[in-house]
């Protein structure tokens, strides 16, 4: 008995050690966790900012006030990284917020090679607001934290404008919408010419606040209910009986007209009222009176034009899986030369693998053709590479793209079932219409088909936004590679510098280039006493461009990027690479003495290097 009590004694006391030791582990553990992350049970997912000094969730769609509020509370949290302010009002008073994000303690940001991100110009595209906010949230909550953002943000500098539409924005969000109502602003306009504005406008028949369609059961109707989908209305075959004709969306004839829906607010499209190619209404359907009309598009370009550092544009869209670049018409091509094209295909072709289902498209040719549309005004009037995305697929719904069309196939309504347990439809109900009396009404919600599901919106969200920091990453970074000096007769000394883009976007698309969009990059040499610059055209034959004024400060035309023939520049083989300039100077003074190189790029920054 003796043996066995001190076997058990000695078990029980090892066993106590082995638990204290545990304990003490997992005690040291907890407060490693708790020291690093503090909020955080668990694992940091892969992705996602730990801990961000801003906790916000991205599972829903900001009104105005909410995306307001976050601008702020970024800016306050962030002080060194963010700041907004108003480029200006919108129709009805609204700040049209734009957030510059960039680390202000490494320069100027408007100095800086800035990138330009807007969203929501048709405002029931609301994605557009969500996932410019998104980047604005993600890059200043990972400062510090992921290299890649942190570089990028001692570089760049973003621009971005969460809804180019407030107006509408707020509308779509708190009135009664279908899912495309309301692409335009909120001008009163008297679309039916009876003296009167807005007066007969979606009439809310259950006061949901979605639009649906309405439908009533005929004798002569063409249209039947899908067996295999009860919410579904599809088309009756010819040698079928019809049981329902369709009537349009909610809506009542509410100025004894004959027409019902046919003044509705706004109904102009603020995507056609920019300057390049500008057609009026008969021509362009939702131009405006002339380019420029809208105070929210006077305030965009305003800031455009103020800001020449803007080397990248994305603007958000929906609904497609699109990445769409210049040109808007046919007749405009030629404004997309070659080696603007080969940037293009770099980012766009990029951009297919990164969000599935989405595909790289020229807009005029894949899609339809846009006059006075934004993507052209900042491609083409200001030389700015662009894309436009149009933010959800179908694919994304089973990963899979349907080879039925839209009458034919139930991917929106089997989805509907499957994950969102039948959240994104109005059930088909009876209701009293004034005018066509007994009628039912249903359909999709205002904010499902076009507007990505909650579940999905982060994951989308994120997606986009790392497309849009491929296409800031290959904005232009120069560097002065390498600096020779050597001392010539009379006490002369003899400085070349090599400059390099070490990036996809040249300093000046070939576009800009043609046409003298920008001005010229500026190379200089400081404290010296320069007496001869030149541009080195080629360094093997030893051939050189003098440039007699102003001898100092060389201007060189574009410094191309690192894509073959990228902004048409470079030396072609010549003594150097086709992303490399070659400058030179003859000073007075030796070798010896200390001098300063900087280069002065819109679109490139300024670098500076002192020998």
């Amino acid at each position: 008995m003796k043996k066995y009590n001190y076997l058990y004694n000695h078990r029980f006391i090892g066993s106590f050690l082995v638990l204290s030791f545990l304990h003490s582990f997992l005690v040291s553990f907890n407060t490693h966790a708790q020291t690093t992350d503090p909020d955080l049970n668990g694992m940091r997912a892969i992705g996602t900012p730990a801990n961000p000094k801003v906790p916000w969730t991205w599972n829903y769609y900001m009104d105005f006030a909410g995306y307001t509020k976050l601008a702020q509370e970024l800016s306050k949290k962030h002080p060194d990284l963010v700041k907004v302010q108003s480029m200006g009002k919108s129709a009805q008073g609204r700040e049209m917020w734009v957030i510059t994000v960039s680390d202000f303690k490494t320069g100027n940001p408007d100095r800086k090679p800035a990138f330009w991100i807007d969203g929501n110009i048709h405002a029931n595209e609301l994605q557009g607001t969500q996932f410019a906010m998104y980047t604005a949230w993600y890059l200043a909550e990972n400062f510090g934290k992921v290299e890649f953002l942190t570089q990028l943000l001692k570089d760049k500098t973003f621009y971005i404008v969460p809804s180019l539409n407030p107006d509408s924005h707020e509308n779509f969000i708190y009135k009664s919408n279908t899912t495309s109502s309301s692409r335009s602003g909120m001008i009163a306009l008297d679309d039916d010419g009876d003296g009167s504005t807005d007066e007969d406008g979606y009439d809310d028949l259950d006061n949901d606040g979605n639009i649906v369609m309405m439908r009533r059961k005929s004798i002569t109707g063409r249209w039947k209910i899908d067996c295999d989908n009860p919410q579904r209305m599809i088309p009756a075959k010819a040698d079928e009986q019809g049981e329902y004709e369709m009537l349009g969306s909610e809506g009542f004839d509410n100025d004894g007209d004959g027409l019902v829906n046919e003044d509705l607010p706004g109904t102009y499209d603020p995507n056609r009222d920019w300057g390049w190619n500008w057609q009026p209404d008969y021509i362009q359907r939702g131009a405006f009176y002339y380019p420029g009309t809208l105070p929210e598009t006077q305030n965009a370009k305003k800031f455009i034009y103020a800001h020449p550092n803007i080397a990248g544009a994305q603007s958000y869209h929906n609904f497609g899986g699109m990445f769409l670049r210049p040109p808007g018409a046919e007749e405009d091509q030629s404004y997309v030369p070659p080696s603007d094209i080969a940037v293009y295909d770099l980012i766009g072709k990029t951009g297919e693998k990164m969000i599935p289902g989405y595909k790289y498209y020229i807009l005029w040719k894949d899609l339809y053709t846009v006059y006075g549309g934004e993507i052209d005004f900042i491609g083409l009037n200001r030389g700015i590479f662009i894309f436009s995305n149009e933010i959800n697929t179908s694919y994304r719904l089973f990963n899979k793209s349907s080879t039925e069309g839209r009458f034919t196939n139930s991917e929106f309504e089997e989805f509907d079932k499957y994950l969102l347990m039948g959240d994104a439809y109005v059930q088909w109900k009876p209701v009293k219409h004034p005018q066509y009396g007994d009628i039912e009404i249903g359909g999709p919600k205002r904010n499902y088909i076009r507007n990505t599901p909650g579940f999905m919106l982060e994951e989308e969200g994120h997606r986009n936004m790392a497309f849009t920091m491929l296409h800031a990453y290959h904005m232009p970074k120069l560097d002065v590679v390498e600096v020779k000096k050597r001392d010539l007769a009379g006490g002369l000394t003899e400085v070349t510098a090599t400059i390099v883009n070490q990036r996809a976007i040249p300093t000046h698309s070939a576009h800009d280039l043609k046409f003298k969009i920008e001005r010229p990059d500026y190379i200089s040499l400081k404290n010296a006493q320069v007496l001869a610059g030149m541009v080195v055209e080629n360094h093997d034959l030893g051939i050189t461009r003098e440039q007699k004024n102003n001898p100092a400060t060389i201007e060189v035309a574009n410094i191309a990027g690192t894509v073959s023939g990228g902004g048409g520049g470079g030396f072609g083989g010549f003594g150097g690479g086709g992303n490399a300039v070659k400058v030179r100077w003859i000073v007075k003074g030796k070798a010896t003495d200390t001098y300063t190189i900087e280069i002065d790029s819109r679109k490139g920054g300024v670098v500076s290097k002192t020998l």
